[in-house]
């Protein structure tokens, strides 16, 4: 019995390894479920273009165009003068002249074309008496103011200098959340200097700082004296005019705004060839359609502004429109927002005709206003 369990037992055990092999790799010859019912998974191929390791070569092609702003101005003491508190020269105070020092200021600007044209911030440059411009490359020159545009705190300023770098501007005018930028300027006179974020947000408005605002957000760091230099691309493109930061402590909190290429280019153009900027106006004061105001005029409609004051004998005045009346579109754009109707105004010459859709006590009707030009509110 031994010797026919040992003669039978290795072919046994043989065969049941290979019935098990079998199973393993063919389950579906006894019915079992095959390898296919496994879920196919897919995987993304590794991406090696996420982002360079360094920014460098943007920083290159951008950084010889940022120079730094020196500023400076003659201003008068008056008779708060610390030196006007000392008891000794109490007696002379309103006899002395006023004592006047020298004020000085720093900032940033971009150099946009070869013929020496700059543009910075006009709070950068207000009433200063001297600019003096230095370049990355060492050289300085001093400044000629070509004109300002406080509506949109810029300023343009030229330089006389031969072989002068400049910045290439972004192709894209819409920039997107998420994107990485840099800002390059001269903060708190420590000389150029790069920090790098991303676009927090766009088209950033109604903060109070300027009349049109149109502003990028970003939180690459931005201090005092980064004003009127260039925020720009991972390419090294000109995509903004860095121009004021969000803090209560007065260092940067992660919350700066930069003013977008396009609009500053079109406002460097509009002070080079016409010495101003030459915007649209209506002359009228409006604010937003609220639920609460659609439901008081017993309206059943959601987007419009609403006219809550006329300038007399505007060019919205002259036309015929009222207070209380609804705008509805504007040249057959909706009307969302007052700063967007104040916008597409804006950049109508004056002399157009432009066409309003006015709902006036629930009924609809249609004016036709001569655009004016924009008076200067600032100055």
């Amino acid at each position: 019995m031994k010797d026919l369990l040992r003669t039978l037992g290795w072919p046994a055990l043989c065969g049941l390894l290979l019935a098990l092999l079998i199973i393993q790799q063919y389950p579906q010859w006894i019915g079992l479920s095959g390898r296919d019912s496994v879920p196919q998974l897919t995987y993304e191929a590794r991406n090696n273009s996420n982002g360079p390791a360094s920014y460098s070569s943007a920083v290159q092609r951008a950084a010889p165009a940022v120079a730094n702003i020196y500023t400076s101005k003659q201003v008068n003491q008056g008779s708060n003068s610390q030196a006007f508190i000392n008891p000794t020269l109490r007696d002379y105070s309103e006899s002395m002249p006023a004592p006047s020092r020298r004020q000085s200021s720093l900032g940033s600007a971009v150099i946009l074309s070869r013929d020496g044209y700059l543009l910075t911030n006009n709070h950068v440059i207000a009433g200063a008496d001297e600019i003096l411009v230095a370049l990355q490359d060492g050289r300085e020159a001093l400044a000629t103011l070509i004109g300002t545009d406080p509506e949109t705190d810029l300023a343009v300023l030229k330089i006389d200098l031969p072989n002068l770098p400049t910045v290439t501007i972004s192709p894209n005018e819409q920039q997107h959340i998420g994107d990485v930028v840099m800002a390059i300027g001269n903060p708190f006179g420590l000389g150029q200097t790069v920090t790098m974020g991303i676009i927090s947000a766009t088209g950033r408005n109604q903060l109070g700082l300027n009349t049109y605002e149109d502003f990028i957000q970003t939180d690459a760091a931005i201090n005092q004296g980064n004003s009127g230099g260039a925020l720009v691309d991972a390419n090294g493109h000109l995509i903004g005019i860095n121009t004021a930061i969000f803090s209560q402590s007065g260092g940067s909190q992660g919350i700066g705004f930069a003013i977008p290429a396009k609009l500053a280019v079109e406002v460097m153009q509009a002070i080079i060839g016409q010495g101003r900027v030459v915007r649209g106006w209506l002359g009228v004061e409006v604010q937003p359609l609220t639920s609460e105001l659609a439901e008081s005029f017993g309206l059943d409609i959601s987007e419009g502004i609403v006219v809550s004051g006329l300038y007399r004998n505007g060019p919205a005045w002259q036309s015929g429109l009222q207070p209380g009346d609804v705008i509805l579109k504007i040249d057959g754009k909706p009307a969302s927002s007052g700063r967007q109707a104040m916008n597409q105004v804006a950049r109508a010459r004056p002399g157009d005709k432009v066409a309003l859709d006015v709902l006036r006590n629930g009924e609809p009707m249609h004016f036709e206003a001569e655009v004016g030009m924009r008076p200067s509110f600032r100055s």
